[in-house]
């Protein structure tokens, strides 16, 4: 078992720990009921790991005695809308959610950002602990406290910073996660050690063939390493006025291109062609060699990532979905670009015709 603190101050002390165990799911209704102390418990989850995980989950909680009410969602990313939120605001609501109640985000990164959004807003804020079911969930967006859904006129648009009572991992449900929705994930291991640990991503690059979703010891090893840099940028820069920043590398690009093809490809699949096209633009400034891009566009290959960018039929849906990312400044896209392996340049403003010449939109 690793038990990873992280500890912020917001005017006073907060803590939570990230807890990540093989075969946790199974003790989770006792350590539910005890966080719950008595009180109703929400679970949000969708109907994918409803049907494999959460019928389990909400019997084992019955066994304990503890009062559970499992709400369903539909799985995927067209569930981060208002609407949904305002119907799950209203389902709690009739049950009789009170601010002693705890809501349990039991699912991926769309669970954790839906659920969160809501404990954040119903009542003005309710305890709520993430469960994340995907590794892209559990290595990344499950840590940190950034909640939200979607605005027709970009990603994660609306939300707040709400940080989690605890974090359950429990790297074994991974076993039942598509290959697709996997690689997903790698792409946000890739991530954090390209912009954070030289040591870690020569760690990975050494057992890139042996990280498998039914490899439990070894995910468990890599899911702790990824966490504790993540918890450790999170406890520096809460709110991603500085260093934490350094944990958009990729996704810069990686959100435009979700949203110039419709999402049609996949969140961890945006990042890995935004990382490997900002390496690119950062050998091009002189950030990086390009011995040490190759390594990066290597080791993406090797854990079946894509790397090569995507064509894009609609250079302005592109450029305006560019102009939306929240790191930009009066409209201009600003870049998190590698410095090196396990090193980011922040801010870095890129010219668009650079990004037209390298990327070849609309070519």
């Amino acid at each position: 078992m690793h038990t990873i603190p992280v500890r912020l101050v917001r005017g006073r002390s907060h803590r939570y720990d990230v807890v990540v165990q093989s075969g946790l799911l199974e003790q989770l209704p006792n350590r539910l009921g005890f966080l719950a102390g008595g009180n109703d418990l929400f679970i949000i989850t969708d109907a994918t790991v409803n049907r494999l995980y959460g019928r389990q989950l909400a019997r084992g909680c019955d066994r304990e005695g503890v009062r559970a009410l499992v709400l369903e969602v539909p799985p995927g990313e067209s569930s981060k809308n208002a609407d949904l939120v305002f119907r799950l605001h209203t389902e709690l609501l009739t049950h009789g959610i009170t601010r002693r109640s705890l809501i349990v985000a039991f699912g991926g990164g769309v669970i954790g950002d839906l659920a969160g959004f809501v404990a954040a807003t119903v009542l003005r804020g309710v305890p709520f602990v993430q469960v994340p079911t995907t590794l892209l969930a559990q290595v990344d967006s499950s840590i940190g406290g950034k909640v939200g859904i979607d605005h027709p006129v970009g990603k994660n648009l609306i939300g707040a910073f709400c940080q989690p009572g605890a974090v359950f991992i429990d790297p074994r449900v991974l076993a039942t996660l598509p290959a697709r929705q996997f690689r997903n994930g790698l792409a946000e291991v890739v991530k954090i050690a390209a912009a954070l640990d030289a040591g870690f991503f020569s760690f990975l690059v050494k057992r890139r063939r042996a990280v498998t979703r039914t490899n439990v010891r070894l995910l468990e090893s890599v899911i702790a390493r990824a966490v504790g840099l993540k918890a450790a940028v999170v406890e520096k820069d809460e709110f991603e006025r500085d260093a934490r920043r350094s944990l958009n590398l990729g996704h810069t690009l990686g959100h435009a291109i979700e949203a110039a093809t419709s999402y049609r490809i996949q969140h961890g699949e945006a990042v890995s062609m935004g990382m490997a096209a900002e390496a690119a633009i950062a050998v091009s400034l002189g950030l990086m060699t390009r011995e040490e891009c190759g390594r990066l566009y290597a080791l993406l290959r090797s854990l079946g990532l894509p790397v090569a960018f995507p064509r894009i039929r609609d250079r302005a849906l592109f450029m305006a979905a560019l102009s939306m990312d929240k790191k930009g400044v009066r409209g201009a896209p600003r870049f998190v670009l590698p410095a090196g392996i396990g090193a980011s340049a922040l801010g870095v403003e890129v010219p668009p015709a650079l990004i037209d010449r390298l990327l070849g939109i609309g070519t």
